[in-house]
């Protein structure tokens, strides 16, 4: 009985550990919610237990498989970053309860090292990263928004792109969204400036650009 309770107890115990170290990890210089780090640190646990309790059952093992297929979170979508770390404690679990405990915090602790070194060095990080910028402007409806503007972002960007345009307020202004590249970062109230005296001082909104791998999830 002891030995039973121990050869249950001693993978979850495993699994829950290195469930703590990725979480760890994940936080390293990283943007994180409270409640994605505890997902995080528990879910190699809770994948263990199941392979556990279907080990050996081939048909139990395909419906779980099929079942973890049609989980879908019902909360903001997440980043490559975020899928990517879930995957990893998935793989963690599963790997302490086939019994490859060794394994699982080897491969733990390669992959987390892998992460720390990335997150240390910025390795992958967009250089000027911070001159990308997403561009609201409203205009009236006599301006023709195709051009307009055409001057002053060729004085102050580098690059600009026009997303999308639609009317409000009952067909008499546009809303306009660009996404632009500043020549440097202390223009950015010279350039807002500019924008106000050509669209006659209506709403302008300019924020940092959302990385494509959030947007395009």
């Amino acid at each position: 009985m002891l030995d039973t309770i121990l050869d249950f107890l001693v993978p979850v115990a495993s699994s829950l550990a290195i469930g703590l170290v990725l979480a760890f990890v994940h936080m390293f210089r990283n943007k994180y919610s409270k409640s994605f780090v505890v997902t995080l640190a528990v879910l190699p646990a809770i994948v263990c237990v199941v392979i556990m309790a279907v080990n050996g059952n081939i048909g139990a093992g395909v419906a779980v498989a099929g079942a973890f297929s049609l989980v879908r979170f019902r909360s903001a979508p997440g980043t490559a970053k975020e899928i990517a770390a879930l995957f990893l404690a998935m793989t963690a679990g599963l790997l302490t309860g086939m019994g490859h405990i060794i394994y699982a915090a080897a491969f733990a602790v390669i992959i987390g090292l892998v992460i720390l070194i990335c997150q240390a060095t910025g390795f992958g990080r967009e250089k000027n990263a911070n001159l990308h910028k997403s561009l609201r402007i409203t205009i009236p409806e006599d301006l023709n928004y195709t051009e307009v503007f055409d001057d002053i972002f060729a004085k102050y960007t580098s690059e600009h792109n026009l997303v999308s345009a639609k009317t409000t307020n009952m067909g008499s202004m546009f809303k306009l969204d660009y996404d632009i590249t500043l020549n440097a970062d202390d223009i950015e109230k010279e350039f807002i400036d500019e924008l106000r005296c050509r669209n006659g001082n209506l709403e302008i909104c300019i924020s940092t650009l959302m990385p494509r791998e959030a947007a395009e999830l």
